[in-house]
Protein backbone atom coordinates (compact mmCIF):
# COMPACT_ATOMS: atom_id res chain seq x y z
CA UNK A 1 0.00 0.00 0.00
CA UNK A 2 3.01 2.27 0.77
CA UNK A 3 4.49 1.57 -2.40
CA UNK A 4 0.82 2.25 -4.38
CA UNK A 5 1.01 5.64 -2.60
CA UNK A 6 4.26 6.91 -3.24
CA UNK A 7 4.55 5.73 -7.15
CA UNK A 8 0.99 7.69 -7.02
CA UNK A 9 2.96 10.92 -5.44
CA UNK A 10 5.18 10.54 -7.57
CA UNK A 11 3.27 10.66 -11.01
CA UNK A 12 1.39 13.80 -9.76
CA UNK A 13 4.58 15.87 -8.92
CA UNK A 14 5.72 14.76 -12.41
CA UNK A 15 2.49 15.95 -14.47
CA UNK A 16 2.15 19.08 -12.34
CA UNK A 17 5.97 19.81 -13.52
CA UNK A 18 5.23 18.60 -16.90
CA UNK A 19 2.30 21.26 -16.85
CA UNK A 20 4.43 23.91 -16.04
CA UNK A 21 6.89 23.57 -18.42
CA UNK A 22 6.72 26.98 -21.05
CA UNK A 23 6.02 26.19 -24.95
CA UNK A 24 8.11 27.66 -26.64
CA UNK A 25 6.76 28.58 -30.08
CA UNK A 26 7.89 27.35 -33.89
CA UNK A 27 6.93 30.34 -35.32
CA UNK A 28 7.51 33.12 -33.16
CA UNK A 29 8.23 36.98 -35.02
CA UNK A 30 9.82 39.03 -34.47
CA UNK A 31 11.09 42.53 -34.90
CA UNK A 32 14.77 43.91 -34.37
CA UNK A 33 16.02 47.31 -35.52
CA UNK A 34 19.00 47.00 -37.36
CA UNK A 35 21.54 49.87 -38.58
CA UNK A 36 22.04 49.81 -42.35
CA UNK A 37 22.50 51.93 -45.19
CA UNK A 38 21.60 50.41 -48.57
CA UNK A 39 21.16 47.20 -50.39
CA UNK A 40 24.46 45.65 -49.88
CA UNK A 41 23.38 45.79 -45.85
CA UNK A 42 20.44 44.49 -46.77
CA UNK A 43 21.86 41.47 -47.92
CA UNK A 44 24.27 41.18 -45.56
CA UNK A 45 21.97 41.32 -42.61
CA UNK A 46 18.95 38.94 -44.00
CA UNK A 47 22.23 36.24 -44.78
CA UNK A 48 23.36 36.60 -41.05
CA UNK A 49 20.03 36.42 -39.70
CA UNK A 50 19.04 33.36 -42.15
CA UNK A 51 22.26 31.08 -41.22
CA UNK A 52 21.32 31.28 -37.55
CA UNK A 53 20.29 28.00 -36.87
CA UNK A 54 16.56 28.22 -35.93
CA UNK A 55 15.15 31.12 -38.25
CA UNK A 56 13.08 30.36 -41.05
CA UNK A 57 12.79 33.95 -42.55
CA UNK A 58 14.16 37.23 -42.19
CA UNK A 59 13.70 40.86 -44.17
CA UNK A 60 15.46 43.88 -43.43
CA UNK A 61 13.87 46.90 -44.88
CA UNK A 62 16.12 50.07 -45.94
CA UNK A 63 13.89 52.48 -44.90
CA UNK A 64 12.39 51.59 -41.61
CA UNK A 65 15.90 49.72 -40.23
CA UNK A 66 13.11 46.97 -39.08
CA UNK A 67 14.50 43.45 -39.36
CA UNK A 68 11.28 40.96 -39.34
CA UNK A 69 12.28 37.45 -38.48
CA UNK A 70 10.03 33.89 -37.97
CA UNK A 71 12.25 31.85 -36.09
CA UNK A 72 11.81 28.45 -33.72
CA UNK A 73 12.06 29.36 -30.41
CA UNK A 74 12.68 25.64 -29.29
CA UNK A 75 16.34 26.15 -31.33
CA UNK A 76 17.43 29.77 -31.28
CA UNK A 77 16.45 32.85 -29.38
CA UNK A 78 16.56 36.98 -30.39
CA UNK A 79 19.91 36.79 -28.05
CA UNK A 80 21.49 34.28 -30.98
CA UNK A 81 19.61 36.63 -33.89
CA UNK A 82 21.54 39.38 -32.74
CA UNK A 83 24.75 38.00 -32.31
CA UNK A 84 25.09 36.96 -36.07
CA UNK A 85 23.96 40.31 -37.13
CA UNK A 86 26.83 41.83 -34.83
CA UNK A 87 29.31 39.59 -36.07
CA UNK A 88 28.71 40.73 -40.17
CA UNK A 89 29.40 44.73 -38.81
CA UNK A 90 25.68 45.76 -37.92
CA UNK A 91 24.70 47.44 -34.71
CA UNK A 92 21.18 46.49 -33.44
CA UNK A 93 19.10 49.62 -31.73
CA UNK A 94 17.38 48.58 -28.91
CA UNK A 95 15.59 52.13 -28.01
CA UNK A 96 16.34 55.13 -28.90
CA UNK A 97 18.94 55.74 -26.41
CA UNK A 98 20.38 52.38 -26.24
CA UNK A 99 21.96 49.88 -28.73
CA UNK A 100 24.50 47.15 -28.98
CA UNK A 101 27.64 48.17 -31.15
CA UNK A 102 29.03 45.35 -33.47
CA UNK A 103 33.22 45.59 -32.61
CA UNK A 104 35.41 47.52 -34.62
CA UNK A 105 36.99 44.47 -36.36
CA UNK A 106 33.42 43.61 -37.84
CA UNK A 107 32.16 47.00 -38.95
CA UNK A 108 35.93 47.20 -40.43
CA UNK A 109 34.74 44.31 -42.58
CA UNK A 110 31.70 46.09 -44.04
CA UNK A 111 31.98 47.81 -47.73
CA UNK A 112 33.28 50.90 -47.95
CA UNK A 113 29.58 51.90 -49.47
CA UNK A 114 28.15 50.85 -46.25
CA UNK A 115 29.67 52.66 -43.31
CA UNK A 116 26.89 53.69 -41.76
CA UNK A 117 28.16 55.52 -39.15
CA UNK A 118 30.32 57.69 -41.43
CA UNK A 119 28.29 61.32 -41.65
CA UNK A 120 29.73 61.40 -45.51
CA UNK A 121 28.66 57.83 -46.52
CA UNK A 122 24.91 58.72 -45.56
CA UNK A 123 25.16 61.81 -47.86
CA UNK A 124 26.67 60.06 -50.31
CA UNK A 125 23.27 58.63 -50.31
CA UNK A 126 21.27 61.49 -50.22
CA UNK A 127 20.26 60.55 -46.36
CA UNK A 128 17.38 58.97 -48.50
CA UNK A 129 18.19 55.62 -47.51
CA UNK A 130 19.05 56.11 -44.06
CA UNK A 131 16.58 56.41 -41.11
CA UNK A 132 16.99 60.19 -40.32
CA UNK A 133 18.01 61.33 -36.63
CA UNK A 134 15.26 63.22 -35.19
CA UNK A 135 16.59 66.64 -33.52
Amino acid sequence: MKKLLFVFSLCLIGFSTQSQEVKKNKTAKVSIEVDGICGMCKKRIETAALKTKGVKFAIWSVETHQLNVILDERKTDVDAVQKSVLAVGHDVILDEENKIIATDEAYGSVHGCCKYRDEEIITDHNGELKKQKKE
